[in-house]
């Protein structure tokens, strides 16, 4: 395991979207989907818009391990539970980067049933 630099940080932070993949448990990597992520202080979060249920979610937590692509930084990376201390700041900053999509969108991601679809996105070797 290892830790962003400030640099992917800042680059994936500004770009509006991110591709997400599991790997399969053949090694291979599933299709990507296209989601809302944001940083708070040194973490990269994502979050299911269509709760515990939606696809790339449930095979990203069973897996733990995918890869992402944002902002030109492609990485390796494992998916783990947040810490549920960090809902207010995780919805802070999806507020904070996405209201300019209007109330529904931004709903989907923020609010009091989405801690369990919050995943910290670590960057692996």
């Amino acid at each position: 395991m290892t830790t962003w630099t400030e640099d992917e940080l800042a680059r994936i932070h500004q770009a509006i979207e991110l591709e997400v993949t599991s790997y399969r448990p053949d090694g291979s990597t599933r299709p990507d989907t296209t989601i809302w992520h944001v940083r708070v202080e040194d973490a990269i979060y994502l979050r299911s818009a269509r709760g515990p249920h939606n696809g790339w979610f449930r095979r990203a937590l069973a897996s733990g391990a995918g890869r992402i692509r944002s902002g030109g930084v492609t990485k390796d990376v494992t998916f783990e539970l947040a810490d549920p201390a960090v809902r207010q700041a995780v919805d802070a900053a999806y507020h904070a980067k996405y209201d300019r999509y209007g109330p529904g969108p931004v709903g989907a991601v923020t609010g009091p049933d989405v801690l369990e679809t919050t995943l910290r996105v670590v960057p692996r070797n």
